[in-house]
């Protein structure tokens, strides 16, 4: 049983057919979203179905776009852990803090699902070879999933781009190329290439399908709550798959009466190095400009431009949230102070959303008793090179005092 029913333009309304296959609206290259019949599974399909089911993403597969489950790629994903956060509740004297431990997915990040949901989907339709541009996580992700799915796939990502994903692109097999620019320049080469070769271009909401798999990241939050939504969500957006996705599904939710009307205030946070959206949204504009000379260690968030900018902004001020950007230094701190005060290794990504929380605090745009979830969206052991420790060395025989009897 499976509730896909077409594909809708978010920017001009013009619907498509969901079993051909679509990157971004014909008529206006806009974002397209995957819409479901909600009515029919409203009566169908109860958020009680689901107490018995694998702990994975794929627990909500009806409302899913991969209409036979034959075709769904999967490596285990989703259902990540939504931790509390006492030690960082203490230091901001907030009692509700918890984090969506998303490094805990396959290739360490919260980019399998939106890559395993797309190229499931691809497969479904007969795709064969895909590109993706990408800032490291992602290019990851889409080369397991296309090697479990005997795929092609060519990747382009910044030549500067974090080692372990490099090394994860070799390992499973893609043609892998590195540029001297960033993703935008990188998307730009594999659309080009891609055009004239019959590629399927999986860029960031440039097809329908990765938002899918980052909606789950909602439905999760929901379940986990006991079907109720956290006060305050904050989080790091380069591509804003995810933001948009959540909030997708908390539509969704509400019209299967899953959940009432009540929305997370969504904050967005970016690096003061590339920060595109939280300009736009200060700005108070519907579209963010290109930013010019992105630099960031967080190499997620160097994103200087998205094509669902729209959506993302639109999201933060329906729900009355805000935008905040943080520094690479602040970042490089609260890493360290995740890890010591919560035992949470965080990627720069994640450790930029409390940065934000802090500002938040400071800002007096967050009460003590709300509950805030903070998205920790890859594993900080990625990212070791970030941390460059000056550890004391000895000799057996000469142990320092510390450790002497």
């Amino acid at each position: 049983m499976n509730f896909l029913h077409h594909l809708e333009c978010t920017a001009c309304g013009a619907t498509y057919s969901a079993d051909e296959i679509h990157t971004v609206c014909p008529a206006c290259g806009k974002v397209l979203y995957a819409r479901y019949d909600l009515d029919r599974a409203r009566g169908e399909f109860s958020r009680a179905t689901l107490a018995k089911r694998p702990a994975t993403m794929w627990r909500y597969h009806e409302l899913m776009p991969v209409r036979d489950e034959a075709n769904i790629v999967t490596l285990g994903e989703g259902m990540t852990p939504l931790l509390p956060m006492p030690g960082v509740g203490r230091r901001l004297g907030l009692t509700h803090v918890l984090c969506k431990e998303e490094g805990l997915n396959p290739t360490g990040s919260f980019k399998a699902r939106g890559l395993s949901a797309a190229i499931s989907k691809a497969k479904e339709l007969g795709v064969t070879t895909i590109a993706m541009p990408s800032a490291g996580n992602a290019a990851s992700a889409a080369a397991a999933y296309c090697a479990r799915a005997h795929l092609e796939l060519y990747l382009v990502m910044p030549v500067d781009a974090p080692h372990a994903n490099k090394a994860e692109c070799a390992a499973y097999g893609a043609h892998t190329y590195l540029i001297h620019g960033l993703i935008t320049d990188a998307g730009q080469v594999l659309r080009k290439a891609g055009a004239r070769r019959g590629w399927f271009d999986m860029s960031t909401l440039r097809e329908p399908y990765r938002a899918e798999g980052k909606k789950t990241l909602g439905y999760e939050l929901a379940e986990q709550l006991d079907w109720t939504l956290p006060d305050v969500i904050i989080y790091p957006t380069g591509g804003g798959t995810g933001i948009v996705g959540m909030w997708k599904a908390f539509a969704e939710m509400e019209a299967l009466g899953w959940i009432g009307s009540k929305r997370p205030r969504m904050v967005v946070v970016q690096a003061a190095g590339c920060a595109p959206m939280v300009r736009a949204y200060r700005e108070g504009k519907e579209q963010a400009e290109p930013w010019r000379d992105a630099q960031t260690i967080a190499a997620g968030l160097r994103v200087p431009q998205a094509i669902g900018d729209y959506l993302i902004l639109r999201a933060v001020r329906e729900s009355g949230g805000t935008a905040y950007s943080v520094t690479d230094e602040s970042i490089l701190g609260d890493m360290q102070e995740l890890a010591r005060e919560d035992g949470l290794f965080a990627c720069p990504e994640g450790a930029a959303t409390y940065g934000a929380l802090k500002a938040m605090v400071r800002d007096g745009l967050v009460r003590k008793d709300e509950r805030v979830v903070l998205f920790n969206t890859g594993a900080g052991l990625k990212y070791v090179d970030l941390i460059r420790p000056e550890l004391p060395e000895f000799k057996p025989a000469e142990p320092p005092a510390a450790l002497s009897a």
